[in-house]
C-alpha cells in the first residue's frame, strides 16, 4: 500500500506563511509602488537602434521627389508642375550591396548621395529612420542605416545613462541584443525639464552625444496620452477580475462553491506572491508581467482542480474515511503528477531565463516563481481552505444539534 503523506499538519503554518506573504505583497505595494514600464506611463514613446549610417540622399533637380522604403525595395517618385512623373524601384534582390544601390541612384537626375558605410555592405540590412522626411530636397537629407553583422550589443545601463540629464526617461530592451533596439518612454510630467528643444530632438540628441552623431535610428515614433494609460491600467485589472470569477463560477459547477472559494483563495495568492516578487525586486512591470500572471493563474487553478477531482473520486471509494484522511490520500495520489509536469515545464522556463534578455527574461523569471508558488498554493492553500470549511461546519452542525429542543 502506497504510504499516504500527511500534508494536512502543514494546513495551518501555510495558512499563516499566506497571509504573511500577502501582507508584505500589499504593504510593499502601498509603500514602494510599482516599477512601471513603458506600457503604463502617459507620455513620448520611441523606438530606437543604435546602428550607423549607411548613406543619405538629398535632392536638386526639377519638380518635387519623394522616395518610400520597406525591408525590400527602395522607390522614388518624381511629380510635380511641368515634370513627367516617373517612378523608379530599387528592388534589394537586384542590388544586393550598397555600391550597386548607390551606384543606380546617381543615375536619376538631381539625385545626390553620401555615402558613410564601406560599398560592400548588404541592402538587407538596411534600416530607415521614421525622422527622415519622404520629402526630399536640397537641404535635409534622407538617411539610411544599417545593421552591421556580428554588431555589439550595447547595455541598456548606457541608454539610461546617457539620458539620465533628461529626468526620468524608461528604457526597455527590445529583440536579440545583437539588433542594439530598445524602446524609451518620457512621461508627461517630465516634458517641462527638457528645455531647448522638443522631447523628441533633446532625447535624440543626448544619444548621439554619446554613441555618435547618425549613430542613431529612430524607428517608432508615437504619444501615449493620459487617457490611453489609464485605460490600458482599467483593462488590467477588469481582465485580472473576470479571470477570478469565471475560475470561481467554473469550480462551482464543477465542484461545491467551498472549492470553487479555495480555489480562487489559492490563485490570489499566486497573485501576490508574483506582485511581492516584483515589487520588492523593482523588476519592470509592463504587459509582460500581465501575461505571467495570467499564465500563472491558469496554470495553478489546473493543478487544483487535478486534487479536487481525486478528491471527488476518493470520497466515492472510501466513504468512511475522515475527510482529512481523504484529503491526504487525494494529494499524495497527485504528487508525482504535479511534481513531474512542474519540473518538465520549468525546463522550458529556465531555458527561457538563460537564453533571452530584456522583458522575456523577466518573464521567465515570474513564472518561474509563480510556477513554484503555484504547487504550494495548490497542495496546501486550496484544500488547506477546503479542510478548515470542513471542520468549521462540523462544528456548526454540532452546536445546532446540541441546542436544538428535544422531541416529546
Amino acid at each position: 500500500m502506497k504510504r499516504i503523506i500527511r500534508f494536512s499538519k502543514y494546513f495551518l503554518p501555510a495558512a499563516v506563511l499566506s497571509t504573511t506573504i500577502a501582507v508584505f505583497s500589499i504593504v510593499g505595494f502601498l509603500t514602494l509602488g510599482l516599477n512601471l514600464g513603458v506600457d503604463f506611463q502617459a507620455g513620448l514613446l520611441q523606438e530606437i537602434q543604435l546602428v550607423p549610417t549607411a548613406f543619405s540622399l538629398t535632392y536638386n533637380g526639377p519638380g518635387n521627389a519623394s522616395i518610400s522604403f520597406s525591408r525590400t525595395a527602395l522607390d522614388i517618385v518624381i511629380s510635380g508642375v511641368g515634370v513627367e512623373e516617373v517612378t523608379d524601384r530599387f528592388a534589394f534582390a537586384s542590388y544586393p550591396t550598397q555600391q550597386d544601390l548607390v551606384r543606380a541612384l546617381r543615375g536619376i537626375e538631381g539625385i545626390v548621395v553620401s555615402e558613410t558605410a564601406p560599398g560592400s555592405i548588404s541592402t538587407a540590412t538596411f534600416i530607415q529612420s521614421a525622422q527622415s522626411s519622404p520629402m526630399l530636397d536640397a537641404s535635409i537629407p534622407f538617411v539610411i542605416h544599417y545593421l552591421p553583422p556580428n554588431a555589439t550589443p550595447v547595455r541598456i545601463e548606457d541608454i539610461r545613462a546617457s539620458l539620465l540629464p533628461l529626468g526620468t526617461v524608461a528604457v526597455q530592451n527590445l529583440g536579440v541584443p545583437g539588433e542594439r533596439r530598445f524602446m524609451i518612454r518620457m512621461e508627461d510630467k517630465e516634458f517641462g525639464n527638457t528645455s531647448g528643444g522638443v522631447p523628441a530632438e533633446k532625447i535624440m540628441a543626448a544619444l548621439e552625444s554619446n554613441f555618435g552623431r547618425g549613430e542613431v535610428a529612430v524607428t517608432r515614433m508615437d504619444y501615449v496620452g493620459s487617457r490611453f494609460s489609464k485605460q490600458l491600467t482599467d483593462q488590467v485589472g477588469l481582465l485580472t477580475a473576470m479571470t477570478l470569477l469565471l475560475i470561481l463560477a467554473y469550480s462551482s459547477i464543477r465542484f461545491k462553491p467551498q472549492y470553487a472559494i479555495g480555489a480562487v483563495i489559492a490563485i490570489l495568492n499566486d497573485a501576490l506572491v508574483i506582485v511581492a516578487f516584483v515589487v520588492w525586486t523593482r523588476m519592470e512591470f509592463n504587459t509582460t508581467t500581465i501575461a505571467a500572471i495570467l499564465t500563472i493563474l491558469g496554470y495553478s487553478i489546473n493543478g487544483t482542480i487535478v486534487i479536487f477531482d481525486r478528491v471527488r473520486e476518493n470520497r466515492r471509494i472510501f466513504p468512511d474515511d475522515a475527510f482529512v484522511d481523504v484529503l491526504n490520500r487525494s494529494i499524495t495520489g497527485t504528487l508525482s503528477r504535479s511534481i513531474i509536469t512542474t519540473f518538465t515545464t520549468m525546463l522550458a522556463v529556465i531555458s527561457l531565463f538563460l537564453f533571452t534578455t530584456g522583458s522575456m527574461k523577466d518573464f521567465a523569471l515570474a513564472l518561474l516563481v509563480g510556477m513554484t508558488s503555484g504547487v504550494y498554493t495548490t497542495t496546501f492553500i486550496a484544500t488547506g481552505f477546503v479542510y478548515f470549511w470542513d471542520v468549521q461546519a462540523k462544528k456548526r452542525e454540532k452546536k445546532r444539534l446540541n441546542t436544538a429542543p428535544a422531541k416529546a
